[in-house]
Protein backbone atom coordinates (compact mmCIF):
# COMPACT_ATOMS: atom_id res chain seq x y z
CA UNK A 1 0.00 0.00 0.00
CA UNK A 2 1.25 3.41 -0.84
CA UNK A 3 1.56 6.29 1.58
CA UNK A 4 -1.23 8.09 -0.21
CA UNK A 5 -3.58 5.11 0.24
CA UNK A 6 -2.68 4.79 3.92
CA UNK A 7 -3.33 8.48 4.42
CA UNK A 8 -6.72 8.13 2.72
CA UNK A 9 -7.61 5.11 4.87
CA UNK A 10 -6.63 6.93 8.09
CA UNK A 11 -8.68 9.93 7.01
CA UNK A 12 -11.63 7.65 6.28
CA UNK A 13 -11.26 5.94 9.69
CA UNK A 14 -11.04 9.32 11.45
CA UNK A 15 -14.13 10.66 9.73
CA UNK A 16 -15.98 7.40 10.39
CA UNK A 17 -15.16 7.68 14.13
CA UNK A 18 -16.28 11.31 14.09
CA UNK A 19 -19.56 10.32 12.44
CA UNK A 20 -20.09 7.56 15.01
CA UNK A 21 -19.43 10.02 17.88
CA UNK A 22 -21.77 12.57 16.33
CA UNK A 23 -24.39 9.85 15.87
CA UNK A 24 -24.08 8.86 19.55
CA UNK A 25 -24.40 12.51 20.63
CA UNK A 26 -27.46 13.02 18.48
CA UNK A 27 -28.94 9.76 19.71
CA UNK A 28 -28.52 10.90 23.34
CA UNK A 29 -29.96 14.32 22.53
CA UNK A 30 -32.90 12.72 20.77
CA UNK A 31 -33.55 10.53 23.80
CA UNK A 32 -33.50 13.58 26.10
CA UNK A 33 -35.85 15.44 23.80
CA UNK A 34 -38.25 12.50 23.69
CA UNK A 35 -38.24 12.35 27.50
CA UNK A 36 -38.91 16.08 27.61
CA UNK A 37 -41.72 15.68 25.09
CA UNK A 38 -43.36 12.98 27.19
CA UNK A 39 -43.10 15.22 30.27
CA UNK A 40 -44.59 18.18 28.40
CA UNK A 41 -47.41 16.00 27.06
CA UNK A 42 -48.29 14.91 30.58
CA UNK A 43 -48.16 18.55 31.77
CA UNK A 44 -50.42 19.54 28.89
CA UNK A 45 -52.88 16.77 29.72
CA UNK A 46 -52.93 17.87 33.37
CA UNK A 47 -53.45 21.50 32.35
CA UNK A 48 -56.32 20.54 30.04
CA UNK A 49 -57.92 18.50 32.81
CA UNK A 50 -57.54 21.43 35.22
CA UNK A 51 -59.04 23.77 32.62
CA UNK A 52 -62.07 21.52 32.23
CA UNK A 53 -62.48 21.38 36.01
CA UNK A 54 -62.25 25.16 36.26
CA UNK A 55 -64.75 25.63 33.42
CA UNK A 56 -67.12 23.28 35.23
CA UNK A 57 -66.63 25.20 38.48
CA UNK A 58 -67.24 28.48 36.66
CA UNK A 59 -70.47 27.16 35.17
CA UNK A 60 -71.61 25.98 38.60
CA UNK A 61 -70.74 29.34 40.17
CA UNK A 62 -72.63 31.19 37.45
CA UNK A 63 -75.69 29.03 38.07
CA UNK A 64 -75.44 29.53 41.83
CA UNK A 65 -75.01 33.27 41.37
CA UNK A 66 -78.05 33.43 39.07
CA UNK A 67 -80.11 31.65 41.68
CA UNK A 68 -78.86 33.79 44.56
CA UNK A 69 -79.25 36.99 42.57
CA UNK A 70 -82.76 35.95 41.64
CA UNK A 71 -83.64 35.30 45.29
CA UNK A 72 -82.13 38.63 46.33
CA UNK A 73 -83.86 40.47 43.51
CA UNK A 74 -87.18 38.91 44.45
CA UNK A 75 -86.73 39.95 48.07
CA UNK A 76 -85.77 43.49 47.11
CA UNK A 77 -88.69 43.72 44.71
CA UNK A 78 -91.09 42.59 47.43
CA UNK A 79 -89.72 45.21 49.84
CA UNK A 80 -90.06 47.91 47.20
CA UNK A 81 -93.64 46.91 46.40
CA UNK A 82 -94.44 46.89 50.12
CA UNK A 83 -93.03 50.44 50.49
CA UNK A 84 -95.03 51.61 47.49
CA UNK A 85 -98.20 50.08 48.92
CA UNK A 86 -97.58 51.80 52.27
CA UNK A 87 -97.00 55.11 50.47
CA UNK A 88 -100.22 54.68 48.51
CA UNK A 89 -102.09 53.78 51.72
CA UNK A 90 -100.73 56.95 53.40
CA UNK A 91 -101.80 59.04 50.43
CA UNK A 92 -105.28 57.52 50.51
CA UNK A 93 -105.51 58.15 54.26
CA UNK A 94 -104.44 61.77 53.77
CA UNK A 95 -106.97 62.24 50.97
CA UNK A 96 -109.75 60.80 53.12
CA UNK A 97 -108.83 63.17 55.94
CA UNK A 98 -109.07 66.27 53.74
CA UNK A 99 -112.21 68.22 53.15
CA UNK A 100 -114.05 67.57 49.85
CA UNK A 101 -113.21 71.03 48.41
CA UNK A 102 -109.52 70.79 49.29
CA UNK A 103 -108.95 67.82 46.93
CA UNK A 104 -109.77 69.95 43.90
CA UNK A 105 -107.07 72.49 44.85
CA UNK A 106 -104.31 69.87 44.92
Amino acid sequence: MTAEEEKTIRLLETRTRQLILKFEQLKAENSELLDELVAKDSELAAARKRTKELESDLTNLKMARMLSVSDTDIGMARQRVSRLVRDVDKCIALLKGMEPGAVADV
